[in-house]
């Protein structure tokens, strides 16, 4: 079993395969980010614009994988492209929601203090709102990432490559080396994901935060 397993990361084919699914889901998740972010911080300032753009973060996350997949595929082909609309499709909603949420959540009494001490719509937002609402951002960031990164196997299925091309041609020849060497690639990179991003979420999180978390588990 594992002679066979190394034979298949052997194949020449196999780092292609990998570096695809990387930039398929590294792209996904960029897309992703640029369109949730911004689009948080336009419906900050009415709190019903923001329920209605975390009620629709939720419809999203409701909505299938394979779905989406499909859903892109009768608009734009097969390969890269329709693959790429789908997964940012699919890692829109956990940022979307999380930003939203984290930036509604910063407490009004903080902003008003900022605002009486003069500072600029454009200063409190970026040097209040956002360093505050960063660690519920980067949760939210953390999780679509590992989504995206264990979805994107399902690429393969609209051209899309990737690691997604292994685990199938498992199925096809019933292969349990073949199948177990795309598997568990996709969750070691999936770990990974979630072991960097839970990095960044904590160096993205002030310290005065820390501190407040750390006085409130000694309680």
């Amino acid at each position: 079993m594992m002679g066979g397993l190394f034979r298949v990361f052997g194949r020449p084919e196999f780092p292609g395969a990998v570096a695809r699914h990387v930039e398929l889901s590294a792209a996904a998740l960029l897309v992703a980010v640029a369109i949730s972010v911004p689009l948080a911080l336009l419906v900050n300032r009415s709190p019903l614009a923001s329920l209605i753009a975390v009620n629709i973060g939720n419809i999203g996350r409701a909505v299938p994988s394979l779905a989406l997949l499909a859903l892109a595929m009768p608009f734009l082909g097969f390969g890269f492209a329709p693959s790429l609309v789908a997964l940012a499709a699919l890692g829109i909603p956990p940022i979307l929601i999380n930003a939203a949420t984290g930036l509604r959540e910063v407490s009004r009494e903080v902003v008003d203090a900022a605002r009486g001490m003069g500072l600029s719509n454009l200063q409190i937002l970026t040097h209040i709102q956002l360093p505050l609402a960063a660690p519920v951002i980067f949760a939210g960031i953390r999780t679509s990432a590992v989504q995206i990164v264990a979805s994107a196997t399902l690429a393969t299925f609209i051209g899309g490559g990737g690691l997604g091309d292994i685990i199938v041609e498992g199925f096809q020849l019933s292969s349990t080396p073949v199948l177990l060497a795309g598997a568990f690639t996709v969750a070691a990179l999936a770990i990974v994901t979630e072991v960097v991003f839970g990095a960044l979420e904590r160096v993205f999180t002030p310290e005065g935060l820390k501190v407040a978390k750390r006085r409130q588990a000694k309680r």
